[in-house]
């Protein structure tokens, strides 16, 4: 794929203006979104990402289009498994609605720029080292095992990480509006705020480790490597409070995300076997025999295994509700009060 530098220039460019005419227009004065405006700017975000992927078809060819659309699909999904730890941060430190859009653009904006240099890494690494494909596809292996087995249940306020911080840094137990520091008796504390970037941040780094080999066993394109994930993160903040709720319920999302990330890593290893020069697997030489999984059958199965455990999450919640309904009800006509256990409110 032929992409110049004035290119590379143009698409940067681009992208940062986006992001400052969302910081701008949406996100500097503090409100919570409607629904209305999120949906309209999600669809713009997704329509804008399916036909910039129809224009690299067209004008790269259909092998690049489909590396893309993989790739898109594939970020798009952790990136929504990413706002869920993003909702459990903002519940636990118990972020007020209104600044929750200045907290989610900061962090969209840190996961690009994180992304961005594992991108650089990983374009190099896989220029020069062929024997890179075996340890990324272990490592999708193993993050598709820990992912499979996740629960998200930990508590982000109060994590080793973020108890360092807090021995670090003087901080506040109060909000200051959206301000990041405080001044109280002539000493400066940061605030919860502050605190909650850091910690989204940090999080960021972790889901960067995720993705970046993922859609790498998907192309080795650098440039739809990058565009994927800038796609993928446009309109997440939008998206979160859209489907804020449905998040919730999409309790599949988990084995989902592993099943991909596995097949990935299947991909990934397969491919590093085709060019292999270790030499002591098979004598250095390339294992012809190995199948290359072509690029139509992984862009069907991701998309099938994302359908497949939103269907089955969709079910699964509904299918508890009405028992829990049915549980619930009132054994005699007459009208009285039952207390329901609640979910967490960081949940």
């Amino acid at each position: 794929m032929q992409v110049t530098f004035l290119t590379w220039i143009i698409t940067i460019a681009v992208t940062i203006a986006f992001f400052v005419y969302e910081f701008f227009a949406h996100v500097r004065k503090p409100h919570e979104p409607t629904i209305a405006e999120s949906a309209r700017w999600s669809a713009f975000y997704i329509g804008l990402a399916l036909l910039f992927g129809v224009g690299i078809g067209v004008v790269s060819g259909w092998t690049y289009g489909g590396e893309y659309f993989a790739g898109y699909l594939t970020e798009k999904a952790l990136s929504i498994d990413n706002l869920f730890v993003f909702l459990l941060v903002m519940g636990a430190f118990a972020v007020p609605k209104a600044y929750q859009q200045k907290v989610l653009m900061i962090g969209i904006v840190i996961a690009l720029i994180l992304r961005g240099g594992f991108i650089a890494v990983g374009a190099t690494l896989i220029e020069n080292l062929s024997w890179i494909f075996y340890l990324f596809g272990a490592l999708l292996l193993f993050l598709a095992y820990r992912q499979a087995f996740s629960s998200h249940e930990s508590d982000p306020a109060n994590g080793r990480f973020m108890k360092l911080v807090r021995r670090i840094l003087p901080v506040s137990d109060e909000y200051n509006k959206d301000k990041l520091t405080v001044v109280k008796s002539g000493k400066r504390f940061v605030t919860p705020m502050f605190l909650t970037i850091i910690a989204i941040g940090f999080i960021d780094l972790i889901f960067a480790v995720d993705s970046i080999p993922a859609i790498y066993g998907l192309t080795n394109e650098a440039y739809i490597v990058f565009t994927a994930n800038a796609f993928a993160l446009m309109g997440l903040r939008q998206l979160f409070f859209l489907i804020g709720g449905l998040l919730e319920r999409l309790v599949y999302l988990s084995q989902g995300l592993a099943v991909i990330l596995a097949f990935i890593g299947v991909k990934l290893v397969f491919h590093a076997l085709h060019v292999n020069e270790l030499p002591f697997i098979n004598g250095g030489q390339h294992v012809e025999w190995v199948p290359e999984i072509p690029i139509w059958f992984s862009l069907l199965f991701i998309g099938a295994t994302i359908t497949v455990a939103t269907v089955a999450s969709l079910a699964k919640t509904r299918g508890d509700a009405r028992k829990g309904q049915a549980l619930g009800a009132p054994d005699t006509d007459a009208t009285h009060t039952r207390t329901t256990d609640t979910k967490e409110d960081h949940r």
